[in-house]
């Protein structure tokens, strides 16, 4: 796998680049905003890591325009304490993030989580499903929301897809967090809880399809009926 690594300290990037590769990754480094987002783009890079701080243009720019033409995986790395960077950055695209300074041998964890979810993967045995107004098509990957087609990032997808087949039933954040990402949540972690807003944004229509429940998970409700406002 061909991770990038985005990130104005160089000195880390060779550090982390030397140590990802005896993990088995191909890592290139950029250490400016503006040559960042060009090689992001290319063909053949399978994950970004990426600094909100950057010469150039932040890492929050990159992101913005990468997200208009790829769906690339990228981690954000944010400055400890930061919590307003971590939400921004998954509010505009990203998977996940970290908070400098971190182990790399979580770096590596993560980056394994998030691949496994963006490599291909035989379409799962049932067909497509069908619950209160949305459409989700396994094979082909698409969603249907009211018969309009919704663009979906990979991680949407999948949680949607997970939600849907329990629909009725509360999913907890755990289930949700050691599925995606092989790591149990904490009280501070937003990555799950981001997603599911963005999911909310892009299908609902004035009542509450997916719904919280406070203190335990979320749950797709199976009927219009069960979409009242919370």
């Amino acid at each position: 796998m061909h991770l990038l690594l985005i990130d104005d300290d160089a000195e880390l990037c060779a550090l982390l680049g030397e140590f990802l590769k005896r993990e088995g990754f191909t890592v290139d480094c950029e250490h400016e905003g503006n040559r960042g987002l060009e090689r992001a783009g290319q063909p053949g890079v399978d994950l970004v890591v990426l600094d909100v701080m950057l010469p150039g243009i932040d890492g929050f720019e990159i992101l913005r325009r990468l997200r208009t033409h790829s769906k690339v995986p990228v981690i954000m790395l944010t400055a400890r304490g930061e919590d307003v960077d971590r939400i921004v950055g998954l509010e505009i695209g990203a998977d996940d993030y970290l908070a400098k300074p971190f182990n790399p041998r979580e770096l590596a964890a993560r980056i394994r989580a998030i691949l496994r979810r963006y490599e291909a993967r035989p379409a799962a045995p049932a067909g497509r499903i069908e619950v209160n107004g949305i459409v989700l098509d396994p094979a082909n990957r698409e969603v249907y929301s009211g018969g309009k087609p919704i663009e979906l990032t990979t991680f949407e997808f999948d949680i949607l897809d997970m939600l849907m087949r329990s629909a009725g039933r509360v999913l907890s954040r755990d289930a949700l967090m050691e599925n995606f990402y092989n790591r149990k949540a904490t009280p501070f972690d937003r990555s799950i809880d981001m997603h599911i807003s963005h999911l909310r944004k892009k299908l609902e229509r004035g009542d509450s399809i997916i719904k919280t429940i406070r203190g335990v998970g979320y749950q797709l409700a199976r009927t219009p009926e069960d979409s009242a406002p919370e």
